[in-house]
């Protein structure tokens, strides 16, 4: 599967004192990235959430920083998706500072897993996810 990427700028609200983009920053661009890919599949989270009723948590992260981001830096944020188990996802992700030349800044391994949206036990992952990932695995091959 090509990798989905998707641009976000680093704003002053991003940032430390300093100009740097702060630590847990990072995070939000790269839930930003998972949902965008979602979208771009035609999927929407908050309709998944009224039928089949679910909703997705991160329940692990592996995170290594690179180089810092600063202020005003155009970012490029990927994201790998593969089906981990019948409930859970699991995300390749990397963030670049444009042009994509030798800048990663982080890569991450980020674990999502598909939850029951009223009692937050986990369920398998919905057909139309479900499809996604196993379409990208053939379009690897």
């Amino acid at each position: 599967m090509k990798p989905f990427a998707w641009q976000a700028r680093v704003y002053y609200e991003d940032t430390d004192a300093g100009g740097i983009v702060y630590y847990a920053n990072y995070l939000r661009f790269l839930e930003r990235s998972r949902t965008e890919w979602l979208r771009s599949r035609g999927v929407s989270q908050p309709a998944l959430a009224r039928d089949p009723g679910v909703v997705f948590s991160v329940v692990a992260i592996e995170a290594h920083y690179r180089r810092p981001a600063r202020l005003d830096d155009l970012l490029s944020i990927s994201c790998e998706p593969a089906a981990d188990g019948g409930a859970c996802i699991l995300f390749a992700q990397r963030i670049w500072r444009e042009p994509l030349a030798d800048q990663l800044l982080l890569d991450a391994t980020v674990r999502v897993a598909c939850l029951d949206a009223t009692t937050l036990k986990p369920r398998r992952l919905p057909p139309v996810i479900a499809r996604e990932l196993a379409q990208g695995v053939a379009d690897a091959r």
